[in-house]
């Protein structure tokens, strides 16, 4: 926060913190669209700022519950809708639709669960309403399943895989083991990375597949044994702790290398986790640090102001983690693209896919992370790469793998 941006509790703090043009919608995470509740409505006052000026309804999809649990655009005002999907594909679908019908949302901002965020797509193109997804990852999103209407402003694994294969099997071991959550997500990623370890020479010599929602993993963990290297984890959130730390009671991490997404070791795993994340080794695309080239004015805004909002919400004091930055980009992406394209409401959908298609989002204190390009073809955005380990606690940048180096080919034809 600016000496100038006043401490208000979670909800005022999407009006009040900026100017109306300026760039605060939504973007501080699932934490934060629970604070919210069921939905938001334009605060006093500003409605006297706006005038009579219509607002944009824009929807948002978040797991408020279950296991994974603004300022003016065009010079009118935004109301945000949060509805809770229940973190599960049939609720999710329900709740959409009631965005798009009885809501009548202008567009979508949101989506956590990739299972949620793929069984929900149809429904945005069959309502011709632009869905800007902020955090769901599965690979075929923008690729065998992509959809005109659908954009992911950030990685996917594929870019990912790209990114940190190299160093897996030059730096840290040949032969790998791929521990996965078995659902959508995980077992794309799973692909991914069979692909571009296979591609730099490695071998993955075998596969766990860990079902979601289990508590103990210690069946599974008890029979990942062999001759190998490392083992490669794609976890999030509490099975993600839950992972590494029966990994360490078993002593897997003592007799493998222990690396994976950056999801596992997120910043809000790393005091549960303690001595148990030490060495780990990661690929993310943002990590909570002021270090080069995440020194900028810009990062360091966003890291401040994230912190404050976040310990609002957690007394903990959370440091912001990629969901809270995707979530904050995605929707800023989505207001650029409404700038752009003079957006009114969902007859003018067509000209905000044709605005953001292409779209070059640049290094600001709209996009802290870095440089971004929105792909035409596939609407799948490339950005750069941290190559991490976890010392003492903390996040360490070990390389940084830019944009350009991350590119994979388009996979997607829109019908």
């Amino acid at each position: 926060m600016s000496d100038n941006d006043p401490v208000l509790d979670p909800t005022e703090g999407f009006w009040h913190a900026r100017k109306v043009t300026r760039r605060r919608l939504i973007g501080y995470g699932v934490a934060t669209a629970g604070a919210l509740g069921a939905s938001m409505a334009v605060p006093a006052p500003w409605r006297a700022a706006f005038g009579q000026a219509k607002p944009y309804k824009i929807g948002t999809l978040q797991p408020l519950s279950g296991v994974a649990a603004a300022g003016g655009i065009n010079g009118r005002p935004v109301e945000l809708i949060v509805a809770d999907d229940e973190s599960k594909p049939d609720v999710g679908r329900r709740k959409v639709e009631k965005l798009l019908v009885e809501d009548k949302i202008d567009a979508h901002a949101g989506g956590y669960l990739s299972n949620v965020c793929l069984a929900c797509m149809p429904s945005y193109e069959e309502a011709k309403v632009v869905n800007m997804i902020t955090v769901c990852l599965d690979t075929t999103i923008t690729t065998s399943k992509c959809s005109r209407y659908t954009f992911r402003p950030f990685d996917y694994a594929p870019a990912q895989a790209v990114a940190i294969a190299p160093y897996l099997v030059n730096k840290l071991g040949k032969k790998w083991h791929i521990a996965y959550l078995d659902y959508s997500w995980g077992q794309s990623t799973r692909d991914a990375y069979i692909e571009q370890i296979r591609k730099n020479g490695g071998e993955v010599v075998g596969t766990t597949g860990i079902p979601l929602g289990t508590a103990d993993m210690t069946a599974f963990l008890s029979k990942i044994s062999g001759e190998f290297d490392g083992i490669f984890g794609i976890l999030f959130g509490a099975p993600a702790v839950t992972f590494l730390s029966q990994a360490y009671d078993l002593g897997l991490s003592k007799k493998y290398k222990m690396a994976g997404d950056g999801a596992m070791v997120e910043a809000t795993h790393l005091p549960a986790l303690g001595q148990k994340a030490e060495g780990f080794v990661g690929v993310n695309r943002y990590l909570p640090v002021l270090d080069p080239p995440l020194n900028t004015p810009y990062h360091k805004r966003f890291f401040e102001d994230g912190v404050a909002r976040l310990k609002l919400i957690d007394p903990s004091g959370p440091l912001p983690d990629r969901y809270t930055q995707s979530n904050y980009e995605g929707i800023n992406a989505l207001r650029i693209g409404m700038e752009k394209s003079k957006f009114q409401g969902r007859e003018d959908s067509m000209k905000l896919i044709e605005a953001l298609e292409g779209l070059e989002l640049k290094e600001g204190d709209d996009f802290p992370q870095g440089d971004k390009l929105l792909r035409k073809e596939d609407h799948q955005a490339f950005l750069r790469q941290f190559i991490f380990d976890v010392q003492d606690g903390k996040h360490r940048i070990l390389e940084v793998i830019e944009k350009e180096k991350t590119i994979v080919p388009p996979a997607c034809t829109f019908s």
